[in-house]
């Protein structure tokens, strides 16, 4: 079928004439800047580097980057006929794109509500950050070991690129540590620890954004962090890059926390709980 080959393509809204869509997939329909490229680029990378990808992963990365880029905020609903009509695709890739988000937990399925943007709270995110600690040791533990030299390449390619980033905004700080972090993770043999790893930078990637919008002087550490874990890799000490990965990433991981809860009244987190616990 010819929608199981092409690349879904947003219609130009400024040519044709759309029905009536939910306005908060809108996002869908704009043009992307160099940031959304990028980001589902990084996504998609891996799945064949030569052949194009299915339209279910296609359509999952558009999802997935306008989530983590948070055009598609926390408890937006996700219709299956609204996207395939605005991407022009038949409805089995939309509903296959949409399992792929449930299932690295970017969005949630109910049967009242369907699929909607999940939106974890303050506790939630904290558990997120220590399954991401875990990961992460193991992860460069193994790439340490084993692509050392490539490791070093990486860091020597983002690191520029950091610093840029660095003096430009927090958005764009926090979306160029998503990508040095995709990269990293990319050098791991461990394909169970990248999925999972990639599925968790995805689900944080926007409260990160959240978090260095709301403290813009924590850039500037940040970017320290970075800098000692590159020391570290150099040094080719495994323990003492561990630490200091484990320490950029709880750093990240309370700036976050507390920009959320900052951003959400803690009734709303207390009734959220009270009602999952019924």
């Amino acid at each position: 079928m010819a929608t199981r080959s092409r690349t879904p393509a947003a219609a130009d809204p400024a040519t044709d004439t759309q029905p009536a869509h939910d306005p908060g997939l809108a996002a869908l329909l704009a043009p992307k800047d160099s940031t959304m490229v990028a980001v589902e680029k990084a996504l998609l990378r891996g799945e064949g580097a030569h052949a194009s990808p299915p339209v279910a992963e296609q359509i999952a990365a558009r999802l997935a980057g306008l989530i983590a880029l948070d055009l598609l905020p926390p408890g937006q609903r996700l219709f299956e006929t609204d996207i395939s009509e605005m991407l022009r695709v038949s409805r089995a890739p939309v509903r296959e794109a949409i399992r792929i988000l449930e299932r690295d937990h970017l969005v949630e399925l109910s049967a009242r509500r369907g699929a909607a943007v999940t939106a974890p709270d303050a506790r939630e995110l904290q558990d997120i950050f220590e399954v991401r600690v875990a990961l992460f040791s193991i992860l460069l533990e193994q790439v340490m070991k084993e692509r050392h030299a490539d490791l070093l390449r990486v860091f020597g390619q983002h690191l520029p690129r950091l610093e840029k980033a660095a003096g430009e905004t927090p958005q764009a700080f926090a979306v160029q540590s998503f990508l040095f972090n995709l990269d990293v993770a990319d050098l791991c043999s461990n394909r169970l620890v990248v999925d999972q790893l990639k599925a968790i930078s995805l689900r944080t990637l926007r409260y990160v954004r959240l978090g260095l919008s709301a403290a813009p002087e924590a850039v500037t550490k940040a970017m320290g962090r970075w800098r000692t874990l590159h020391n570290a890799v150099v040094k080719g000490d495994t323990a003492l890059a561990i630490e200091c990965a484990t320490k950029r990433i709880s750093a990240v991981r309370d700036l976050t926390v507390s920009a959320l809860r900052k951003s959400r009244p803690a009734t709303h987190e207390g009734r959220k709980r009270s009602t999952a616990a019924r």
